[in-house]
């Protein structure tokens, strides 16, 4: 998207964490782009590229999995392999992969050993080393300064560690190609790193971009710093200066219209927009679906004429909404309603505002959306579940049509809340907790009544202000700040409870909170229990409706964060 001088290149096969490794790239200070793992590498694609990076995949190399154009391997750069990436990278060059009896999943022990052999870049090795810290690896990244893991090309080397890597992988390598020597061994006896003798050429078979992985940053920034020789250049301000160049090149005079939640995401969007074009130019929709959270709307108002909206438009939208969803209860169905029908509605609105069809579409479209909903940057992304701004066939004819824009699809959540921040956006908006496009739907379990919504709006906002009013156990913040995300869901049960002296029949609830970098992976927030009890206790005493509160304790993975 942007043109760098330099830059390290993922090839994207369609794993779901392919831009976990470009976001811990770029937080060390280096731009990376990633492009589809079968783009044609031109020399325009290849221009200021200091090292490629091949990701993972749901594939196998001996079915039909995407191979990378042959030019990778003639052009002199160095290379990493993430799993499927160095399965890619052994079959091409002559090698031989096969399928494990068991597959290795999650945290799995790894022992580093070389023992007196000559190893091109060893300084990749730096990596593996407990003793050398990632501001070690940083400190003088991309300097032109003499580093202490320069390689020896006429001394042989020893070095040995061990630490936990994250797998995810049915497949190993059973013969490496020529070339490469093993340099890791997985707990079950399997190749879990391999490094080129000669040529700047290094794998691993597993996923160092995962937060689970233990030293995964040092990993990346060996790679990135020790063999690429990569410089930090990139920082934030310098994004938000080119893509403000590029979205009014894009725009030119053209209305942009931006369909805008008062998420996190939406909000950043409609800051970069009234920043960079001329206020008329902007118009900010907001559809109220009668699933937004408490006072929602009245909140989204204020925040967006403090950024400087002139045209704003606020569209009652309640009735029809519940009315289309009215006796649905599979998710996916109810998703695909939602975002139908607010493609027709804004679409409808937009005609009496009379803009021409010029205009362009703008959303708050993160790449998480688009990898979720099977919109990678290859063709290989598999579907978690819809969005109502990605999977919608309305959505889809104005993309084909390119009338979208979306200045954060290769962002994560954490840098919108940085790209906030430099916009001017309040910090209570820029920290806000994510909240899913189809709003309370996907947390009202079943069908959707505007009795449900009302009782979830009041229980989830009890919830969340008594976050947001209690200590850290540390007393650094809130318990609002040390969690990533949290919210309540509505289960279509009723579960039998006691109100004075009668037996009482309410609702039951689910309360959800985790903590996360990325959204990606998340683990269940160990609240205190006395907390806990307490949020509880009001709960169920204010929301007389609700007549039993539970505290979801799943993982991402296996669970989604979201309940549908």
């Amino acid at each position: 998207m942007m043109n760098k001088t330099e830059k390290i290149l993922v090839l994207d096969f369609g794993s779901q964490t392919t831009a976990l490794i470009g976001r811990r790239i770029r937080e060390f200070g280096v731009y990376t782009e990633i492009i589809a793992g079968d783009a044609p590498l031109t020399e325009a694609v290849l221009t200021g590229v200091k090292g490629v990076i091949l990701s993972g995949s749901p594939d196998s190399v001996y079915d039909e999995g995407i191979a990378p154009d042959k030019r990778i391997y003639e052009c002199g750069i160095p290379l990493l392999g993430v799993c499927y990436g160095l399965q890619r990278m052994t079959t091409d060059l002559g090698g031989l992969v096969e399928p494990l009896a068991k597959m290795e999943y999650g945290g799995v022990e790894v022992e580093i050993q070389i023992d007196g052999q000559k190893i091109a870049h060893r300084q990749f090795l730096a990596a593996f080393d407990a003793a050398i810290s990632l501001d070690q690896l940083l400190e003088n990244g991309g300097s032109e300064e003499t580093r202490a893991y320069e390689p020896l090309s006429d001394s042989t080397l020893q070095f040995s560690a061990r630490f936990t890597a994250w797998m995810s992988h049915g497949d190993t390598l059973t013969r490496l190609a020529p070339g490469f020597v093993q340099a890791g061994t997985s707990a079950s006896g399997f190749p879990a790193v391999a490094l080129h003798q000669e040529k700047p050429w290094v794998g691993v078979q597993f996923h160092p971009e995962v937060s689970h992985c233990e030293r995964g940053s040092e990993i990346l920034a060996a790679f990135v710093f020790s063999v690429c020789h990569c410089k930090k250049e990139w920082t934030m301000e310098r994004y938000v200066e080119e893509v403000r160049a590029e979205l009014s090149a894009r725009a030119g005079d053209n209305p942009v219209l931006l369909l805008i939640s008062g998420g996190v995401d939406s909000t950043v969007v409609g800051a970069l927009l009234l920043k960079t074009l001329p206020t008329e130019q902007a118009h900010l929709m907001y559809i109220d679906t009668g699933l937004m959270r408490k006072n929602e709307t009245q909140g989204v108002k204020k925040t967006l004429e403090k950024l400087g909206a002139k045209n704003l438009y606020i569209i009652d939208a309640e009735t029809e909404f519940l009315a289309a969803l009215k006796g649905k209860e599979e998710p996916e169905t109810k998703r695909k309603i939602i975002g139908d029908l607010f493609i027709t509605i804004q679409e409808r609105e937009v005609a009496r505002l009379g803009l021409p069809e010029s205009y362009f579409l703008a959303q708050g479209t993160l790449y998480t959306d688009l990898i979720e909903s099977g919109k990678g940057v290859g063709k290989k992304a598999r579907l978690i579940k819809s969005h109502h701004n990605v999977g919608s066939p309305l959505v889809d004819a104005k993309r084909n049509a390119g009338k979208i824009i979306e200045p954060l699809d290769r962002l994560y959540k954490d840098e919108v809340r940085a790209l906030g921040r430099l916009l001017g956006v309040d910090e209570d908006v820029v920290t806000r907790h994510p909240f899913p496009g189809p709003g309370l739907a996907v947390r009202i379990l079943g069908e959707v009544t505007r009795e449900k919504c009302d009782i979830l709006r009041e229980a989830d906002a009890i919830f969340i202000d008594e976050l947001k009013r209690r200590r850290a156990p540390d007393g650094t913040g809130s318990l609002y700040d040390e969690v990533w995300q949290a919210f309540a869901a509505l289960l279509p049960v009723r579960s039998v409870g006691v109100a004075g002296d009668s037996r009482k029949y309410g609702w039951a609830l689910v309360l959800r909170a985790i903590v996360s970098s990325d959204g990606m992976t998340a683990d269940v927030y160990r609240f205190p229990m006395k907390d806990l009890l307490e949020i509880s206790g009001m709960i169920t005493n204010t929301v007389k409706e609700i007549g039993r509160v539970t505290y979801d304790i799943s993982s991402k993975p296996p669970a989604t964060i979201e309940w549908e």
